[in-house]
């Protein structure tokens, strides 16, 4: 397992793990590894893993990333050893851990999955319940003891009605709260705002509080999450951090109750902690953030160090009314981002739709003689099919068909790369074979993964009337004769699929069309489609309807769409469609 050495940050020595695929460095929270100075750019750079290789990048930051004092320029190996520096952070890039050296993974130091290497303002804790700080997170033994003596003195259930305001306890502070609150929450839909707003409501009413805190639960709701935070007053090392302690945050969660708690001081959970002698935390006031449907999904908490204003039963009441409207405000802006997101995603699935309809040809090819029809229809808003009319020199014509492996959005923009380099290839190699080589070999070096594509050209010479075919893994084309002789052809010839063997050479077969004579190339979207999980369309069938179909090729193609979607019975389908058709006339 490859780690990071901390050489010069706020904690020398630190070893940090290197595993996943991407570990993005930066000053934004949504990094893994945060570098709090200004200097450093919000997305600075980023380590790759590939095949056990590993990879940094910078991310075209403001003062750039270094390796060995030398600067990175765009994709740079990392080696055994190798220094990384990022402006004044530096790191030890080891493939193996140093022996007897305490390995963190970013998990381990944050409660949402970000190692934060210069100071932040929020020190969650470990995922026993203890109080932390990434000092803390770094140096101590963890010995701590499993008996857990936290004050708990009164709960309140806190799932109850958001219009249920508990008017009976302190109402004057009670309906300055929700006043206050409500007013703001009415003009707003942003969370992070509501969030905000709401702490800086609740240090005005508890005047006690010294620090304030809300956590909700991150998108996969695996996670708690820091997301707002506030301090009355800066702590003895300079910094305004919050200090978050889970012991009350996990029983609020479970029981869906407000929690009121003192003597925090005689909780085993925190006595491994060196932050808590400082912080002297002497009573705290806990309450849920309930939505109707999914429960739980968070806590407002609000501390304090004093010991002669002790938070009381009332306070936890009020607490608890906030955390009701809160929920409902919060409630509201996920489902206006839901619906701002879904709108987003349909406006850009429109425009990929449109950009993908404008690679396929507007026209069919008008050349004596021959008579051409297609059809094209995508499973979802975008495919991966792609078929091209493509006219070569001598008055030739390029009929290709290609299938990308897999459906939507990443099949779409590998069949729009497909497009131009089946057009440069053809048009830049007189031998067709050797244009299909040629196009193998740039897709295989493309870097797209485990994805291939299967591809099939016909070159028509309409004067001699003759076909080139070359097929790279794609369905055989399906030939019928004047006489209704139908046939699937080129089987012996085709190759594999594009992508998977780069050196592979193709080969071509050419055959003469007499009168009436028609083809039709076809992806498997046709013959795959499904009546139910076991009963497929199949090529038998299509070459049973094409033997007795219509003799024009634009009623042939027609009738063919027709004869699948009698056969599926209305069976939504899961696979593109695509289909060409060419004919010589009699």
């Amino acid at each position: 397992m490859a780690v990071l050495e901390v050489l010069k940050g706020k904690s020398p020595g630190q070893v940090i793990a290197v595993d996943s695929d991407r570990t993005v460095f930066g000053r934004h929270p949504h990094c893994q590894v945060v570098l709090d100075n200004a200097a450093i750019s919000r997305y600075h750079a980023q380590i790759l893993e590939s095949h056990g290789v590993y990879y940094v990048e910078d991310l075209r930051s403001r003062n750039g990333t270094h390796v060995n004092e030398v600067a990175v320029d765009g994709r740079r190996e990392l080696r055994d050893k190798d220094i990384l520096r990022v402006c004044d952070f530096e790191f030890r890039f080891l493939l193996n851990p140093p022996q007897d050296s305490k390995v963190l993974s970013v998990g381990d130091v944050a409660s949402d999955s970000k190692l934060v290497v210069g100071p932040r303002q929020i020190n969650p804790t470990d995922d026993r319940g203890r109080m932390a700080t990434i000092t803390d997170v770094a140096e101590s033994q963890f010995q701590i003891e499993e008996e857990d003596r936290s004050s708990i003195i009164s709960t309140i259930e806190a799932g109850g009605s958001s219009s249920d305001l508990r008017l009976a306890v302190k109402p004057e502070a009670k309906l300055k709260a929700i006043l206050e609150i409500g007013k703001f929450l009415a003009r707003t839909l942003n969370m992070s705002q509501v969030l905000d707003k709401t702490l800086d409501c609740l240090f005005q009413i508890f005047q006690q509080a010294d620090e304030g805190f809300i956590m909700l639960r991150d998108e996969d709701k695996k996670k708690l999450i820091v997301k707002a935070t506030k301090t009355r007053n800066k702590n003895v090392d300079g910094d305004d951090q919050v200090h978050v302690s889970m012991t009350i945050v996990r029983k609020a969660m479970e029981t869906s109750e407000g929690i009121l708690s003192a003597n925090a001081l005689d909780d085993s959970r925190f006595r491994a902690s060196e932050s808590l002698a400082v912080l002297r935390i002497r009573s705290m006031i806990c309450a849920p953030l309930i939505f109707k449907e999914s429960g739980p999904i968070g806590v407002i908490q609000i501390t304090t160090n004093n010991a002669t204003a002790q938070f009381r039963l009332e306070d936890l009441d009020l607490l608890i009314s906030v955390a009701s409207q809160v929920s409902l405000a919060i409630e509201n802006s996920t489902l206006y981002q839901q619906a701002l997101n879904q709108r987003d995603l349909e406006r850009d699935l429109e425009f990929a739709t449109q950009v993908q309809l404008g690679f396929l040809p507007n026209s069919r090819p008008k050349i004596p003689g021959y008579d051409f029809f297609d059809y094209y229809e995508p499973a979802q808003r975008v495919g991966g099919d792609y078929f091209d009319y493509i006219p070569l020199p001598n008055g030739r014509l390029a009929v290709t068909v290609a299938d990308v492996a897999g459906k939507g959005v990443p099949a779409a923009l590998l069949m729009a790369r497909l497009y131009s380099s089946v057009r440069y290839h053809l048009l830049s190699q007189p031998d067709v074979a050797a244009a299909m080589t040629g196009l193998n070999a740039e897709i295989s070096v493309s870097g797209l993964g485990h994805r291939f594509i299967t591809c099939t050209v016909l070159v028509l010479d309409p004067a001699a009337h003759e076909v080139i075919l070359v097929n790279a893994g794609h369905l055989p084309p399906v030939r019928r004769m004047a006489n209704g002789n139908t046939e699937p052809i080129g089987i012996k010839e085709s190759g594999m699929p594009l992508g998977i063997v780069p050196s592979q050479q193709f080969q071509s077969s050419k055959f003469t069309l007499s009168p009436g004579e028609c083809w039709l190339i076809f992806t498997d979207g046709i013959t795959e489609a499904m009546k139910s999980p076991k009963e497929l369309y199949g090529t038998k069938r299509l070459i049973d309807f094409m033997s007795t179909g219509p003799t024009r090729t634009d009623e042939l193609v027609k009738g063919l769409i027709e004869d699948v979607e009698k056969y599926c019975e209305g069976r939504a389908q899961s696979d593109d469609m695509c289909v060409v058709g060419m004919q010589r006339l009699s």
